[in-house]
Order: structure tokens, then C-alpha cells, then sequence
């Protein structure tokens, strides 16, 4: 009996995910029409960069924002499960259609290359950016969330929407490339990943504390 209870609510999460993904797909699809329509891609000389306009196109990733708290509010049950589903199902649907053939037919050539390596760990870096989104995306949507805290979320919310462009900054400006770009990369999202937890931990500690 355990194990079938079991089961069923490991295959339940199972399909949340997939919808997760789905989500994904479907929010994805809407930016690429928004840019393709309203930010056509402009020719720029090489060694620059046209920083107005990946302003703009990072501004369309707030529909990532969007499509999570979408997500969330049709998952039922606590705020950790909403948090986990939303963040793997997006981390992995992304996965999926951006690094899934590149891992699968070049790393299983006859000659080794540390790139494949690197995409390994960026995709471990991503599921962790993408759960700390999620995260704080649900506590941005929590009404027990005490004021002082909104605009921090607000600010973090906004670092994830324009953390590739803060990084292709730093990587331009400094000449980063290949590990130390991983490591800034690293870096960048474990901050955001500890100020979602520390807020969390926070606010589910001190809601059990009042009851």
C-alpha cells in the first residue's frame, strides 16, 4: 500500500513537470515572436556590442517570470513541491531543446573535448538559477511576505532576467572565457541561489514559528 501511495505521487510530480516543460515551450515560442518582431537582430562590427539592444531582448526574458508564477498557481500543494516542479520542469524542457543533441552526438565522437564538460556543468548551473527563480518568484506571490522583503525579491527577480546579459558584459569587459566564464557564471548564480534560500528559509520558518 505505501509503495503504490508512493507511485502515484512520484508519477504525479512526474506529470507536473512534463507540464512544466510544456510551459516552457509555449512561453519560449512567445518570446521568439516578440523579438523576432519588435527586436530584429542588427548587424554589429566585431569586437563591439550593441548593449541597447540586448537590454531590450533581456527584457523579454520577464515572460520566463510570467510563465513560472503561471506554472505555480496551477500546482497544487506546498510552496517547496510548486517550487521544485516549476524549476525542474523548466531547467530540464530547457535542457531538452538547447543542449540535449549537442551533449548526445559530439561527446560520443572518437576525440575528446573539454567543452562537452563545460556544457555539463552549465546545465547543473541553469538548474539551480532556474529553482531559485522559481523560488523567488512564489515568494514574490506571497501575501505573508513581509514588506521589507518585496523589493529584494523585486531586485533578484530582475537579476535573473538580465543575468546573460550581466554576464556577456563581464565576459566582454574582462576577456573571460570558457572555465572562468563557468566559474562567473557559477558565481553569479549562487548568490542569487543563497538570497532565495536565506528569504525562504525566512519566511517558512517564521510562519511555522507563529503556529
Amino acid at each position: 500500500m505505501f509503495w503504490t501511495v508512493s507511485f502515484d505521487s512520484e508519477y504525479s510530480a512526474f506529470w507536473r513537470c512534463v507540464k512544466a516543460g510544456a510551459a516552457y515551450l509555449v512561453t519560449q515560442l512567445c518570446k521568439m515572436l516578440v523579438l523576432a518582431t519588435f527586436f530584429p537582430t542588427s548587424d554589429v562590427s566585431p569586437g563591439y556590442m550593441d548593449f541597447m539592444g540586448e537590454f531590450l531582448r533581456s527584457t523579454v526574458d520577464l515572460a520566463d517570470l510570467v510563465g513560472l508564477h503561471l506554472v505555480m498557481t496551477k500546482i497544487a500543494g506546498k510552496g517547496q513541491l510548486k517550487v521544485l516542479v516549476a524549476g525542474v520542469g523548466w531547467a530540464t524542457a530547457e535542457l531538452v531543446m538547447t543542449r540535449l543533441v549537442p551533449l548526445w552526438v559530439g561527446a560520443r565522437g572518437v576525440e575528446f573535448d573539454w567543452k562537452y564538460i563545460q556544457m555539463s556543468f552549465d546545465a547543473n548551473v541553469s538548474l539551480v538559477q532556474h529553482i531559485s527563480t522559481a523560488a523567488l518568484v512564489w515568494l514574490w506571490s506571497r501575501t505573508d511576505l513581509q514588506k521589507s522583503f518585496l523589493p529584494i525579491v523585486m531586485a533578484f527577480m530582475a537579476l535573473t532576467c538580465y543575468r546573460p546579459l550581466l554576464i556577456e558584459v563581464l565576459s566582454h569587459v574582462l576577456g573571460i572565457q570558457s572555465w572562468s566564464l563557468l566559474l562567473l557564471k557559477t558565481t553569479f548564480t549562487s548568490c542569487i541561489g543563497l538570497v532565495a534560500l536565506q528569504l525562504y528559509l525566512t519566511l517558512t520558518t517564521g510562519k511555522q514559528a507563529r503556529t
